[in-house]
């Protein structure tokens, strides 16, 4: 089972944050600040994902491979990961997160269960994201 959906996503360490969200939301945005922090882009604005198993593998449709847009400066080449990725963490920007330590909370993607994340405005939360692709949350 394949799909394309209208999100952004990063990798890190081998697993990908895939971000979720309205247009505007501000997908590519934190995608940027995830590369800049070390993550690789794996596809901006459209995001191919299928499923292999018990595997939820993320990809960028050929045309948009390596490209990302940052608003207000254009649209930019960079490197990106030239093989899927698969899908550890997934990032609403839709919704707000309102509590300190938030209750765990998941997703379905294609039948598979994966974390999710809400928006967060904090400065850490780009570092927060990569961590959590880097291990596991904890609690």
């Amino acid at each position: 089972t394949e799909t394309v959906l209208h999100a952004s996503c990063v990798a890190h360490e081998g697993r990908a944050a895939l971000i979720l969200g309205a247009s505007g939301s501000g997908k590519s945005a934190l995608a940027l600040q995830l590369i800049a922090l070390g993550a690789q882009l794996v596809a901006d604005d459209r995001t191919v994902i299928r499923r292999a198993g018990d595997a939820l593998l993320a990809t960028a449709p050929a045309r948009l491979a390596g490209l990302i847009e940052a608003r207000e400066v254009g649209i930019l080449r960079c490197p990106a990961c030239d093989t899927p990725r698969p899908v550890a963490l997934v990032i609403d920007l839709d919704s707000p997160e309102t509590d300190r330590l938030p209750p765990w909370r998941d997703t379905d993607l294609l039948g598979l269960r994966r974390p999710l994340l809400r928006k967060s405005t904090l400065p850490h939360f780009p570092a927060a994201i990569l961590t959590y692709l880097s291990g596991e949350r904890a609690a």
